[in-house]
């Protein structure tokens, strides 16, 4: 009987759980705006800008801080074979030999970490960040 209630608040305490993390993950996912690079990020695609790196390389994890949650428009090639034993077929191809490589649409290379204001002059890609909106004071009424 011992064994039965044991499992039965057992059961109660992980649902609880999972509801809470549920809950969670849908209000972080309705705050998300967008990011504050979000044109720079696809100005950079459509241009032809990509940034080959490794998911060890601490530089290549700078790269994609400074974009924030604009990375993800960003053309990115994973070049690591997890394990770190090795690069992909198509970082070799490249001749990708150091983290991270920024190839750009007029097929230019930049070795190692870059501003983005330096990313913005090598691409062509105006960098205009997405202002936070600023409170405005209530307008006074009439009298």
């Amino acid at each position: 009987m011992k064994n039965q209630k044991l499992i039965f608040i057992s059961s109660i305490a992980l649902a609880a759980l999972v509801i809470v993390v549920i809950v969670v993950q849908v209000m972080s996912s309705a705050n998300a705006g967008p990011g504050q690079y979000d044109s720079f990020a696809q100005c950079l695609k459509q241009s032809g800008a990509k940034m080959y790196g490794a998911y060890w390389c601490p530089h290549c994890q700078d790269q994609k801080e400074m974009f924030g949650p604009s990375w993800q428009y960003v053309d990115y090639i994973e070049c690591a074979i997890p394990g770190g034993q090795g690069q992909t077929a198509v970082c070799s191809q490249a001749g990708i030999d150091g983290y991270p490589t920024w190839v750009f649409g007029d097929g230019s290379r930049v070795a190692g970490a870059m501003s983005l204001s330096d990313i913005s002059q090598k691409s062509n890609c105006p960098l205009e960040p997405i202002a936070e909106p600023i409170a405005q004071p209530p307008a006074a009424e009439a009298q």
